[in-house]
């Protein structure tokens, strides 16, 4: 007589269906998140990625004039790059355009902020007075300062006469043009910087300043003991943002001085734009391209290595 086996099914451990279930549901979640991430990935591609790729294909070709591949060269344009005396030339007005205008647009926006933080009748007009700027866009700003630096008509050379001085060619001028230039950036980037900090002014909680007070520190001692700390968060911010935006500066030198005069204010935006829309060397400017790219992402991990040490969160 034949005996029946059992088929009955051994139940599955309890641990085994719980780390399944945990898969799943971490599957399930991950599969949520790039739904939600898409929209962002996709303009990230098209906007960033794409383009960063395309730059660095380019850098080792040269191109035709419509920026078509035509010969592989390599390095070749990185090596001609490091000889070239512009590239050096403008790597040099890069850094002093930057170096005039960042600490000078974070210094003028926290005097400003700290002014405009006072609470006194009437200071909601001059806290926008002093933001008004960043609702000029960067054509609209450049023209006013052309017109204000004209040699014949402009009224800084008007008050320089005035005083007794000699009119100068503000933007004709190789020894004033950058200088020229880097004034009506700071004017141009005061609105928005001075509103950060005004907001971050506002963050910190008066009653610090009141225990200051009674502890019998100064106005001074207070600026450096308890605003500065814990405003650290935002001065950080604006001056990593505002340093990188140095360097990418070509609306107002292309507006005002175009590079000019003598390669002045030929900054190192400005130098790829000519370099790939002037003379139709798409290899050469995508070189440089990238050479930029490098050079602000050092300086920006140097700012989040050594100088965020420095920054207090609270």
């Amino acid at each position: 007589m034949n005996e029946r086996v059992s088929t009955v099914s051994t139940p599955t451990p309890w641990s085994v269906r719980t780390k399944r279930e945990a898969r799943q549901a971490a599957i399930k979640s991950w599969l949520e998140g790039m739904v939600y991430l898409c929209p962002s990935l996709l303009l990230f591609g098209v906007f960033l990625f794409y383009p960063l790729g395309r730059t660095m294909y380019l850098s080792v070709f040269h191109t035709d004039y419509q920026g078509h591949p035509t010969e592989f060269v390599g390095l070749a344009h990185f090596v001609a790059l490091l000889q070239d005396a512009s590239f050096w030339h403008s790597l040099k007005a890069t850094v002093l355009f930057a170096a005039l205008t960042v600490p000078t647009t974070v210094a003028v926006s926290f005097g400003l902020a700290l002014l405009a933080h006072e609470t006194r009748k009437g200071i909601g007009i001059f806290r926008t007075i002093f933001a008004s700027t960043m609702g000029m866009s960067v054509g609209v700003a450049s023209v006013i300062w052309m017109f204000m630096y004209n040699p014949a008509i402009g009224i800084i050379n008007r008050l320089v006469s005035a005083i007794g001085g000699t009119p100068v060619s503000w933007l004709l001028d190789q020894d004033t043009a950058l200088y020229a230039v880097a004034a009506a950036t700071i004017w141009m980037n005061i609105g928005l910087t001075f509103l950060l900090l005004l907001a971050g002014l506002q963050n910190i909680d008066p009653s610090l300043y009141e225990s200051a007070r009674i502890a019998g520190m100064s106005y001074w001692r207070q600026l450096w003991t308890v605003t500065v700390p814990l405003l650290s968060p935002t001065l950080f911010f604006v001056t990593t943002v505002s340093l990188i935006q140095a360097l990418q500066t070509f609306g107002q030198i292309d507006f005002l001085t175009k590079g000019g005069p003598v390669e002045a204010t030929n900054v190192f935006v400005y130098a790829i734009y000519r370099e790939a829309f002037v003379n139709y060397q798409f290899g050469s400017a995508s070189a440089q391209a990238l050479v930029l790219f490098l050079i602000i992402a050092i300086v920006t991990f140097l700012q989040f290595r050594f100088a965020e040490r420095k920054v207090h969160y609270q």
